[in-house]
């Protein structure tokens, strides 16, 4: 007597795996004897209803009508408190008969009446038409009341004499209630046909209306199609123009952005874009570089407008070129001045003084080899200043807005320059200090000097480096083309990106 298989249900006489459920339920019938337990018994007829109770939880699982898993799912529930109910009986015919239930025993009662009660409950709620039929059975039955009354005395388990006659009699009362049980049952299976029926024949019904559609739709089909393609081509030719003027604005962006990042710190771009206000900022410790061409007044009154801007833009564009290779960032440039600082809008930690030496050196470096075009025998002369402290950043207007510094760190970088010597690069106490940390640059005093607004500093000379300078080529070419424009360009030229006519022809 073990767990029946769920596919020996599927046909009650069919074998399965050599077996079949009749088979099975005749060796059963055929084994009882006086001997017999009565709860291997019973637990051989729960197996079975399990197995058919799993199926048929199976087959509404996979139901997709709508109409009738309320009656499916009632009839299921039904179908086990039937069940538990009877279970329940078994255990409590034994506790007339031996006037006492064990432990494990009353427990499974109590567990059975239970779970019974509660899934006929579900039934009622799914099924509302069979609540009429259930209180007539409450009604018509005068022993529902007194075996009420025995479940309850079960329940309580009190120790009391066993009776053959009182287990007979709650034997029938409690047969009498299974059966009216089995009346709503089969009422509910009358449910479940009509339902079925009627699924089928709306099923039918919708057949014809989806073959009438069918053939509506192959009449009709050709025309769709031409409407169809003529549509698609309309839409490829809008969407090819759509993609052509998506190129054409992203191409406009990058050349917008690139002008506006150009002019202010990318951070402090985005942030400008987005709110249309950027607050002021104080940066506790930055490095600030200031330089300009030695003679350049005499240079302008021997040269034309078009020599000295031609001269002024070879030497700010070698100079744009080689400070990108540091973490700093270009504030201006007002004459032959040129001012850089680092550390700021983004903070460096103590990396702003080594990267502004770093620039300085290869700047001056740089200009040593540079040579006036108009006048090649003339060697260009740059003075540099560096000073590192505190200082104030912001955007300063709403016309052309600029990001200036202020505060007395760069009137002391200024003052570094101005005070300086050509071709010399003259720093503060304060850039020596953060130099000497890093071990990596050599310096010489220069001595005490009187700075205007200061009084006398100590100052020194930024001769070098301990280690290698980077090699960077060098050029006297004039090209007036912007950095930004020319990466641009080159960009596009390396991929099949658009290029408006305007800007063809002139890199």
């Amino acid at each position: 007597m073990g767990d029946l298989p769920l596919l020996m249900f599927k046909n009650r006489s069919k074998p399965v795996d050599g077996r079949s459920f009749l088979a099975e339920l005749a060796e059963l019938r055929a084994n009882i004897n006086p001997g017999t337990s009565m709860t291997e018994a019973v637990e051989w007829y729960t197996n079975a209803n399990a197995a058919l109770l799993n199926h048929l939880t199976k087959e509404i699982k996979d139901t997709d009508s709508s109409t009738i898993w309320r009656y499916l799912v009632g009839f299921k529930n039904l179908l086990r408190s039937i069940e538990c109910k009877g279970i329940g009986s078994v255990l409590g015919i034994n506790y007339f008969a031996r006037g006492y239930l064990q432990p494990r025993s009353h427990e499974r009662y109590i567990s059975h009446m239970v779970l019974g009660r509660d899934l006929l409950d579900n039934t009622l709620n799914l099924v509302p038409s069979l609540i009429p039929l259930h209180m007539d059975i409450k009604e018509d039955s005068p022993e529902y009341q007194v075996l009420e009354k025995k479940n309850q005395q079960i329940v309580d388990n009190k120790q009391q004499d066993g009776s053959v006659s009182d287990a007979i009699e709650y034997f029938d009362q409690t047969a009498t209630l299974l059966d009216k049980l089995r009346a709503v049952q089969k009422q509910l299976r009358q449910y479940i046909r009509e339902g079925v029926n009627e699924s089928l024949t709306e099923a039918r019904r919708s057949e014809a209306v989806c073959a009438g559609i069918l053939v509506l739709v192959c009449v009709v089909s050709p025309i769709i199609i031409a409407l169809v393609r003529n549509a698609v081509n309309t839409i490829q030719v809008y969407a090819r123009n759509l993609s052509e003027k998506a190129r054409e604005l992203e191409y406009e962006k990058e050349l917008s952005d690139s002008l506006l990042y150009q002019m202010l710190p990318p951070s402090v771009a985005k942030q400008l874009k987005q709110t249309q206000q950027v607050p002021a900022e104080f940066f506790a410790s930055v490095t600030v570089y200031f330089s300009d061409i030695v003679g350049f007044t005499a240079i302008a009154a021997v040269s034309t407008p078009y020599q000295v801007i031609s001269f002024l833009n070879s030497v700010y564009k070698l100079f744009d070129e080689r400070i990108e290779c540091y973490d700093v960032y270009k504030i201006e440039t007002i004459g032959d001045s040129y001012m850089v600082a680092s550390g700021l809008p983004v903070r460096n930690g103590n990396k702003h003084a080594t990267e502004i030496a770093s620039m300085a050196l290869e700047l001056l470096e740089a200009t040593s080899m540079c040579r006036l075009p108009h006048r090649p025998d003339q060697t260009l002369c740059m003075r540099s200043g560096i000073h590192t402290g505190p200082c104030v950043a912001g955007i300063v207007g709403s016309k052309m807005p600029r990001y200036c510094l202020f505060g007395d760190t760069i009137n002391t970088a200024s003052r570094m320059e101005s005070t300086g010597e050509p071709m010399k690069i003259q720093i503060s106490e304060d850039v020596k200090r953060a130099l000497d940390k890093s071990g990596r640059f050599i310096t010489a005093p220069r001595g005490v000097v009187d700075v205007k607004g200061k009084g006398e500093m100590m100052t020194y000379w930024l001769e070098g480096r301990t280690d290698p300078s980077p090699v960077r080529p060098t050029t006297s070419s004039l090209d007036c083309t912007p950095s930004f424009l020319a990466r641009i360009h080159s960009k596009g030229r390396a991929s099949p990106r658009y290029q408006p006519e305007s800007t063809r022809g002139q890199i």
